[in-house]
């Protein structure tokens, strides 16, 4: 389904002393979070996750990846297999395993929208080389470095590839990903903020400067709170974990909140709770105790 207007990034609620409800969904991003350094999900965070979902709790993969990228959790989908994926610009069904996801729901970056970032932060930040991610295919500048060992589709300037009659044109724009070669990632986080304003999303995951662009109020906390809106759970009955900058908006929103050990420290200051690192299974440290105090004698 693909959905073309957009919505206003998700705002937490005034607050519910959230401890009082049992929680009815929890919202995990993957890397540097549910996944430890190697990309491997531990048998002990497999275990939580199933015990989880077998309690009744909804279990959100919500994640910068691509859907093409998410192999890593696929085999371990239990209930009803549902992730957000490039920051909210999509929900996708894992069900059909790799290489077969089904996208439930589009929210896409306008190639308006998309030329305009692209101008702003050329101007802003000279030297910045683009990728561009759509639903299915992945298209790159020639110099954009070669990140992930993907082979991109095509090979173009970036306003090549965002022309009405680019390749692939009909397909919708999920996100544009902008990387500086010298810049530190925080202060181009924020140049890129200040020079784009709203007419997009301007985010970060990784730890070199490399921004993720989504559509104007696109971001992990808006879809997983339309998401629960139409499962009619609340921000207080979601837990949300997470470790970088794009998953700051997830964490203000969610009742309960953890940031990991291995945090930036804007997500620490984001969360309503810390945890120990990706590496020592920190989301199965919080989902085990969860699941005693919230035990029915």
């Amino acid at each position: 389904m693909r959905e073309n207007g957009w919505v206003t990034s998700a705002t937490r609620q005034p607050e519910t002393p959230s401890a009082a409800l049992p929680p009815r969904l929890i919202a995990t991003d993957l890397d540097g979070t549910l996944l430890r350094d190697d990309k491997s999900v531990s048998p002990r965070t497999v275990a939580a996750l199933a015990a989880a979902e077998e309690a009744g709790i909804e279990v959100f993969f919500v994640t910068g990846r691509p859907a093409r990228w998410m192999d890593v959790v696929s085999e371990h989908v239990h209930g009803h297999g549902l992730a957000i994926c490039g920051n909210g610009a999509a929900v996708v069904d894992l069900h059909g395993g790799p290489g077969a996801h089904r996208f439930v729901k589009v929210r896409e970056l306008a190639r308006e929208n998309a030329l305009d970032a692209v101008r702003l932060l050329r101007d802003a930040a000279p030297g910045t080389m683009y990728a561009v991610e759509q639903t299915y295919g992945f298209y790159q500048e020639p110099d954009y470095p070669k990140m992930h060992m993907e082979i991109p589709d095509d090979l173009a300037p970036a306003e090549d590839l965002l022309a009405p009659d680019a390749p692939g044109a009909d397909e919708p724009v999920l996100k544009i990903l902008a990387y500086h070669p010298t810049l530190d990632p925080d202060a181009f986080l924020t140049l890129a903020r200040l020079a784009i304003d709203d007419r997009a999303n301007v985010t970060r995951s990784s730890p070199s400067a490399l921004l993720e662009i989504s559509g104007p109020g696109v971001s992990k906390a808006s879809t997983l709170a339309l998401c629960c809106a139409e499962r009619g759970i609340s921000h207080e009955e979601v837990v949300a974990f997470g470790d970088m900058p794009n998953d700051v908006e997830m964490l203000t929103w969610a009742g309960r909140s953890y940031a990991m050990g291995n945090a930036h420290p804007d997500v620490i200051a984001a969360a309503s709770g810390r945890t120990v690192a990706n590496n020592a299974d920190g989301v199965a440290v919080v989902i085990e105790r969860m699941l005693t105090e919230w035990a029915r004698p």
